[in-house]
């Protein structure tokens, strides 16, 4: 099945056929803007005829009551559902005439219903009308003609899909549907045929696509951060959910309830997702065959499944294959089974009208799979969406209720109970009153002749159906229910649930998961639900838990990790499972998925069926632990060390500090004046904020433990103006402690600092004596820690609570030594690796330059084999790299050693780590080569010096008595071009600066080194000035992170001009110096050459002409650029523009935007 393409005609069918039906309504004078005389008998003119008048004015009362959007919204999806359901019926030959709605026998876009018009026999056909059309060649108002009779036909015996003829929607049927490039041109052209035989994949994946455009607006667009309307909530939720995970849900809830009554070796067989009952206890398996026996009088017949959630029906289209399987093993055949389903196992319910007609399409076309004369048989399933009561007349009222006191009380408590019911869906507790008088009633009315009759059939039978669905009890619940947090409820949904689901208001599944233990599971029944894994583990789910646990006998567990399903919710970690409505300490079948994603992905399906990812746990056991997480796969061991105390306390573990506005008082410690920072503090009473304001801060960043992410500043001087400052935490300020990345998953990196840092709630923390925090960081960055942050909370956010939990337990006086050694050490490691990138504020200088005490020790000697060679300062730093690499990869297993025999686990644990896991890096020559160069840029700019280690200028006042070996630019302007223009020019300071460090004798050995280095083709000094060209600034604005400290003045993509600027000495006179020094003088060099060239053409021979008239171009066009590269410059250089450096990158970039690189 090629989902790409049904993904796409789907998203397009839903803008096209809106504006088509809009289209259509426009035409009888309706719009957005408003719809004029209701009872309009023209418009624009024309005459509307008397069934026009009458369907326009439903269409106006369906607008007044729901608005034009959401109306039109509406429409399109039914003739979308219709069209779909013709044209699975066509290619599957259900539909009753045998005759092709949509397309030819070939299946190409020529309806056989048009060629065989006069031999049509279709009821409500007007064969007179056909003749009409046929004789005044009116072909697409037949066909037009033809497809609403054809929708009326089917009416008969699919109502819910294919309403009569007569309604507003057949008014809004779009014009020109013949069109090749129309709805149904390209519904044949754009899904191949073969697709639309696979009923549940195809209805599921069309319905789901068709919502992309809605449920990309409420979760990245204007809706995403605001409480969803009932209108929206199906396309926030509506997921379809895959075949196997339906698969496994059914056959684990309806397979197991039949098998526990009525075992089949055969019929076991053939449910391919079925898991075995786990080995129990001989008390609970004396309970478990107890219930048994209760089910071995059980027919096929009795069995009810509800799916209160349905969409587009898939678990129920299932769950009819295997109620078809039991019973032809009860000795019952297919057509009979297949009234039986109808009539007596399945029902369905959905919050959405559109999702219930597939629903109820797909499920019909199940049956007609099995019994090809259903559709004539006048049985209807139970698959119902959810009505409200809202504005039913009072008159209608007293006429249905017909002044009888029993009847009026049931009815008026089913209304009362109903009203707004689309708002709350099948979680309404709806009160068991007498259906069968309710019933009654509407057959009476069936044969009475009343004003009211229609009005009652039409509406009041549908509220009393889903009213006594949702009041009665079921041997199965099955549902994939919406994901839906508390945060999107709208204020009536979220006052029910507070109201009657309080344990559950966190999200909806939750709430609907007690729902149907409460409202629809009958006792000793069997409930599957499909959700996230939030429920299993998340404090805010707890009551949930201890609930269900308590209340239910849980007996199989998938955990399918996540990119079980597709597109943006595929990060979401999805679990399912059945559970009993029995009170029993089963043990569960559990089957671990979770670490097959990203590359592994494609094995999840197979390894369901791999032994290996099998856990059995009995659910009581969950209790061990505070909060009773579902931590099925947690040995005995690892339970038992919750009888330890956690670590929370004995280390002071807090979550940081969150300013509200990070891009006013957060900054990249590059980017400010470093003179201003408050480096190595250890009280921030001592620190005058009006000198140095900025203070460092913890905030998390990327996965790397021991030392390190030192990359921001706080303003301090503007903390009363942060949303929370943990003014409470003031004795912990800048004090030592371990630090992490809130975003962790299962693969924990703690990083020791030695203080002087405040801590953001990204990046929290926690304190102890020095001595304790080296054990604790010992313990956070080994495999143990892992097991316990995976188990307390799975998700991708690693809370202090759930850290504060992990039991401790506490090492002997020989552990304890050699752990601190241990750590010390790799500290240390990871310190130096960390303060070789110049991101570091204590980073020296490049360490494939020399030392200024190596290269005075070169000068005496003159000697430059040592010093003088890049190459064997890089053979060098790569030993040094590799040998500090190993040294953490060994202290990292030495800690795990111990730390596994600390807590007992040597039969689940092993110490090794794999390279991966290691978090500092090895040499790789390319990038420290283009590291190199960013130095040597420093070093023009004066940033770094030859003659002193570290960070020379970064703000402050300027010493030029620090540069001597090698003297930085004088104007802050470094142009790059693609040409020798300039004696400054970046690619000639760069081979200086190369020769300077290295000597004059290794300089073209060292070129190429480099050169070859950064591949490309050409001279190495034409690879260097490529390189400048194009992939410098990437690399600069990589390195810090989009928060570039030298910015790149760019004319454009003709490389017409380029410049370097450092941003800490820029002056308010740079672009007026540049623009006279710079760019004007490329302009006259550019003039110059072209002078030049226009001679040498005159003079060239034909094949030189060709390469110098290239050239020619090339100069025409920069020199073009620049022109109006330079007007923007002057704009700007007349505005002696000054820059704050407090203000960060981001402002002062904006300033200069017009002539700068886009930072992308």
């Amino acid at each position: 099945m090629n989902k790409s393409a049904i993904q796409r005609f789907a998203i397009w069918a839903r803008t096209e056929l809106i504006a088509q039906v809009s289209q259509r309504a426009y035409q009888y004078g309706i719009t957005k803007d408003g719809y004029g005389e209701q009872n309009a008998v023209t418009v624009g003119g024309r005459a509307l005829t008397t069934d026009e008048q009458r369907q326009r004015k439903e269409l106006v009362e369906q607008i007044r009551s729901k608005g034009y959007t959401q109306v039109m919204e509406e429409v399109a999806y039914t003739w979308f559902n219709r069209f779909i359901a013709l044209r699975y019926m066509e290619v599957n030959n259900y539909l009753p005439s045998h005759i092709r709605v949509f397309s030819d026998s070939t299946g190409a876009f020529k309806p056989e219903i048009l060629n065989d018009v006069l031999h049509l026999n279709l009821p409500g056909l007007n064969t007179e009308k056909v003749a009409e059309y046929i004789e005044k060649n009116q072909t697409d108002d037949l066909y037009r003609y033809l497809l609403l009779t054809q929708c009326n036909a089917l009416n008969e015996s699919l109502p819910l899909m294919f309403e009569r003829m007569g309604g507003f929607t057949e008014l809004l049927l779009p014009n020109n549907i013949l069109k090749e490039d129309g709805i149904l041109g390209r519904m044949l052209s754009d899904i191949d045929e073969a697709d639309w035989t696979n009923q549940v994949e195809i209805i599921g994946w069309l319905y789901q696509y068709y919502n992309t455009d809605l449920f990309n607006a409420i979760f990245d667009g204007d809706k995403s951060r605001k409480s969803l309307k009932a209108e929206d909530i199906p396309s926030a939720t509506q997921l379809f959910t895959p075949d196997w995970a339906v698969r496994y849900m059914v056959e684990n809830s309806l397979g197991r309830l039949w098998l526990e009554g009525h075992p089949n070796d055969t019929l076991q067989g053939e449910w391919k997702y079925y898991l075995e009952e786990a080995p129990q206890e001989t008390e609970t398996q004396a309970r478990i065959d107890a219930i048994r026996v209760n089910y071995r009088n059980m027919k096929p017949q009795d069995i009810k499944i509800i799916d209160p959630c349905m969409g587009s029906g898939h678990i129920l289209v299932y769950a009819f294959d295997v109620l078809v399987q039991i019973y032809k093993t009860y000795g019952i055949s297919e057509r009979d089974a297949v009234r039986s389903i109808l009539e007596n196992n399945l029902y369905g319910l959905d919050i959405d009208d559109r999702a219930s007609q597939l629903a109820y399409f797909a499920v019909m076309m199940k049956a007609r799979q099995y019994d090809r004369r259903i559709l004539t048989r006048n049985i209807q399933p139970h698959i119902y969406a959810i009505v409200e009561s809202n504005g039913l007349d009072r008159s209608t009222i007293d006429y249905f209720t017909n002044n009888d006191p029993k009847l009026k009380k049931d009815f008026e408590t089913l209304l009362e109970e109903l009203q707004d019911a689309k708002e709350y869906g099948s979680i309404l507790n709806i009160s068991q009153v007498d259906f069968a008088a309710l019933y009654a009633r509407i057959d009476e009315v069936r044969n009475d002749i009343s004003i009211f009759r229609e009005v009652v059939l039409s509406g009041y039978l549908p509220l009393i159906q889903v009213a006594e669905v949702m009041a009665s009890r079921y041997d199965v619940v099955i549902t994939n229910p919406p994901y839906l947090n508390s945060a999107r409820m709208g204020d009536k949904l979220l006052k029910y649930i507070r109201r009657n689901y309080e344990e559950a208001k966190a999200d909806f599944s939750s709430v609907m998961y007690l729902c149907a233990q409460r409202n629809y599971s009958k006792s000793n029944g069997f409930i599957s639900f499909i959700t996230t894994n939030s429920w299993m583990y998340l404090k805010s789910f707890a009551k949930v838990r201890e609930i269900s646990l308590k209340n239910l006998s849980f007996t199989s567990i998938v955990d399918y990790g996540t990119e079980l399903f597709d597109g943006k919710i595929g990060h979401l970690p999805i679990v399912a499972w059945v559970s009993q409505n029995a009170k029993i300490n089963r043990k569960i079948t559990a089957v671990r998925l979770v670490d097959y994603r990203y590359g592994k992905r494609a094995q999840k399906h197979g390894e369901y069926f791999n032994h290996a990812n099998y856990f059995y746990a009995k659910q009581a056991d969950f209790f061990e632990i505070d909060g009773a997480p579902v931590v099925y796969w947690f040995s005995s061991d690892v339970l038992k060390s919750f009888e330890n105390q956690g670590i929370g306390t004995f280390a002071e573990i807090v979550s940081g500090m969150t300013t509200g506005d990070n891009d006013k008082y957060l900054r990249q410690w590059t980017e400010t004046d470093i003179t201003r920072i408050a480096f190595h503090k250890s009280d921030v009473n001592e620190i005058d904020l009006s000198l140095t304001p900025w203070i460092p801060y913890h905030k998390g960043g990327e996965q790397r433990k021991w030392y390190g992410n030192h990359e921001y500043v706080v303003n301090w001087s503007a903390s009363g103006q942060f949303n929370r400052a943990k003014t409470t935490m003031t004795h912990v300020y800048l004090k030592p402690c371990i630090t992490w990345s809130d975003i962790s998953g299962n693969s924990f990196a703690g990083r020791y600092c030695y203080g002087g840092f405040m801590f953001d709630v990204k990046g929290s923390c926690a304190f102890a004596d020095i001595d304790k925090l080296k054990v604790l960081i010992g313990l956070f960055n080994s495999k143990i820690t892992p097991i316990y942050v995976e188990a307390l909370n799975p998700t991708s956010t690693t809370q202090v609570g759930d850290l504060k939990r992990i039991p401790y337990i506490a090492p002997n006086n020989k552990q304890y030594d050699a752990i601190r050694l241990l750590v010390d050490e790799t500290v240390m490691l990871s310190q130096n690796e960390w303060d070789s990138f110049e991101f570091s504020w204590d980073y020296n200088r490049h360490p494939l330059v020399p030392s200024t005490k190596a290269k005075r020790d070169q000068a005496a000697s003159s000697c430059t084999e040592k010093n003088g060679r890049i190459s064997l300062h890089y053979e060098k730093w790569e030993k040094e790299c590799s040998d500090r690499f190993n040294q953490i990869k060994a202290n990292e297993e030495e800690l795990n050693r111990i730390f596994i025999e600390i807590y007992g686990l040597q039969d689940e644990l092993t110490p090794d780590v794999a390279d991966n896991e290691v978090t500092v890096r090895k040499a790789e020559l390319e990038r420290e080569i283009r590291s190199l160069i960013s130095y040597a840029v420093g070093c023009m700019f004066g940033r770094y010096s030859l003659d002193v280690d570290g960070l020379v200028f970064a703000g402050g006042k300027w010493d030029s008595s620090k540069y001597n070996t090698y003297m930085p630019d004088t104007d802050n302007i470094i142009p790059i071009c693609d040409d020798d223009y300039f004696d400054d020019d970046i690619t000639g300071r760069f081979v200086k600066w190369v020769e300077t460090v290295y000597g004059t004798e290794t300089l073209e050995e060292n070129l190429k080194f480099i050169a070859d280095a950064l591949g490309g083709k050409g001279t190495p000094r034409e690879v260097i000035r490529s390189y400048f060209i194009n992939d410098f600034y990437a690399d600069h604005l990589k390195i810090y992170q989009k928060r570039p400290i030298y910015w790149l003045f760019d004319s454009g993509k003709k490389n017409g001009f380029k410049a370097l600027v450092y941003m800490h000495r820029y002056q308010s006179d740079l672009l007026a110096r540049m623009r006279t020094d710079y760019v004007h003088e490329q302009q006259e060099r550019y003039r110059t050459q072209l002078s030049h060239l226009a001679d040498a053409i005159d003079h060239a021979s034909a094949s030189e002409r060709v390469k110098l008239t290239k050239q020619q171009k090339k100069i025409q066009e920069q020199a073009l650029e620049i022109q109006k590269y330079e007007e923007k410059v002057h704009h700007l250089a007349d505005q002696n523009i000054s820059i704050d450096l407090d203000d960060g990158v981001k402002h002062n970039y904006e300033l200069f935007a017009d002539v700068l690189a886009k930072i992308k």
